[in-house]
């Protein structure tokens, strides 16, 4: 045991001598520590104000001490004299430690520093702290050790704290946004007989009862589709999906996506919706500004948003039309691409991911993509090569996936039974309940997948998305591994 947790231990029995249970109870009378510092008000110096926190900073200077301590508003300075508490008091702050929670009752007045301070005249011990703060109060900066122990990192770094509560902030925007346009929220499972609604590698779990294979969801559209079905015109839901691919700095196998539908629209309601939407929520961060910074690079998130077709935007930064075979797979060959069972045209979309999608600064609308990609999209009606599909793309990471959805049910069936034969990434069987609910009449309808975790990190200048994931998956051990080349994952949108 080292010293510092041992002598926190005699500390303890100490506390526990003197008749204080170390670990606290209620303290249900403590005002945020930010009301206390707001209130503050010269002409009522002295009024009496109480307060809980951790104690981050002590400086003791003989029969006198200042603590720092801090609650998730803010932070606030407390002043005890030996001769203004009791001796039982006293004897209690002498066995304190920095990282101990405490509650204090006293008066606020202002040093001759200007700082607002707490004159204590009760002190009360709601939990002992056995383990010291990293770095005493510099904060913890061993970034692997930060995902790691992320209650150390919201403690001692007060932009991490900031963040997350932004993103909560963010996601209640995005509630109020729909609530307000009529959507209602719902939940769909999240353990499903058969994955659908995107391409990717499911997770795969037994249920023991039922003695069945269940796969954590890849994404909730066959579910939100249902409901269409069933006459729910506008719905939405914020939650977890789980995709078994790499992680990177824009992947995480765990990510938090909102999915929405819309009947009788399509999707140039879903671009307008999207781009209405983020320029809602910008200015929630960042002032009424639209102008942005996001890893050094200026990002001007002003309507309109500029809307570029697939092909063109193939053959700007890939110089080949995309219809080409033998040249894009010459060009997908040279960038030594995997062609291991890929058709033709996953292959050429990977040859865009490779070389249009890091040129996409945006924002930007990359709209009618190939439909042999899109199995679950409408198609144009004068060019049924092309679906009616866009991603929204923000500082080159895609943000949102969306489509003009397919409801004919004999042709999903036969676009859904040509990726189990040309064995697409998750696709295990064929959902004929869905084809069912189909064959019910579901209306035209747009639909639209954001990834919760890239826009965060977009709004709120975040590198990586482990620094917006409360809890980042992270291998046991040692750094996380990079994504895997080639295996780029849809990892936070809606599938194709």
């Amino acid at each position: 045991m080292d010293k510092q947790k041992s002598d926190r231990l005699i500390n303890l029995e100490a506390i526990k001598k003197l008749g204080w249970d170390p670990f606290g109870q209620r303290f249900a009378s403590a005002q945020p520590i930010k009301s206390v510092l707001t209130a503050y008000d010269p002409a009522q110096e002295g009024k009496p104000a109480t307060v809980a926190g951790r104690i981050m900073i002590i400086r003791q200077h003989g029969k006198t001490a200042f603590l720092d301590i801090k609650d998730w508003t803010g932070k606030v300075q407390v002043y005890i004299k030996k001769d203004k508490i009791s001796e039982p008091l006293f004897q209690l702050y002498e066995q304190l430690d920095m990282g101990d929670i405490i509650g204090v009752t006293g008066g606020v007045f202002k040093t001759k520093t200007g700082e607002i301070t707490i004159f204590a005249e009760q002190i009360t011990i709601l939990s002992k702290a056995l383990q010291p703060l990293p770095e005493k109060w510099h904060g913890l900066k061993d970034v692997e050790l930060r995902y790691r122990k992320r209650y150390l990192d919201l403690l001692t770094n007060e932009p991490v704290m900031d963040t997350f509560l932004k993103r909560v902030q963010i996601i209640g925007g995005i509630r109020s946004f729909l609530n307000n346009r009529g959507f209602i929220e719902v939940e769909t499972p999240m353990m499903q007989p058969i994955p659908g609604g995107a391409t990717a590698r499911p997770f795969i779990t037994h249920h023991n009862a039922l003695d069945m294979d269940l796969y954590l969801r890849v994404a909730p559209e066959l579910y939100l589709k249902r409901l269409l079905v069933g006459g729910m015109e506008k719905v939405y839901e914020i939650n977890r999906n789980f995709r078994n691919e790499g992680i990177s700095t824009h992947h995480n196998p765990e990510f938090t996506m909102l999915e929405l539908y819309q009947a009788y629209g399509d999707y140039q309601v879903m671009m307008d919706l999207t781009e209405a939407l983020i320029t809602t929520l910008v200015p929630m961060q960042s002032g009424s500004d639209l102008k942005i910074k996001y890893n050094e690079v200026d990002l001007n998130l002003n309507s309109p948003w500029p809307r570029k077709t697939y092909q063109e935007l193939f053959r700007q930064y890939v110089g080949l039309d995309w219809s080409d075979q033998n040249a894009v797979s010459k060009k997908a060959e040279s960038l030594q691409l995997d062609f291991k069972n890929k058709p033709y045209e996953t292959l050429a979309n990977d040859v865009f991911e490779k070389l249009v999608e890091p040129n996409l600064t945006g924002p930007i609308f990359v709209i009618d993509y190939p439909a042999a990609i899109c199995p679950l999209t409408k198609s144009k009606k004068d060019n049924p090569a092309v679906a009616e599909r866009f991603e929204l793309f923000i500082a080159q990471m895609e943000i949102a996936n969306a489509f003009t959805e397919l409801n004919d049910p004999v042709d999903q069936r036969r676009r859904l039974e040509q990726q189990l034969k040309n064995r697409a990434e998750g696709a295990v069987s064929l959902d004929e309940d869905f084809i069912t609910a189909l064959e019910h009449g579901m209306p035209p309808a747009g639909g639209l997948g954001i990834g919760i975790d890239r826009l965060v990190m977009i709004l709120t200048n975040s590198a990586s998305i482990r620094d917006v994931i409360l809890f980042p998956t992270l291998r046991e051990k040692s750094p996380v591994p990079p994504a895997p080349d080639g295996h780029r994952g849809s990892a936070e949108t809606k599938g194709g």
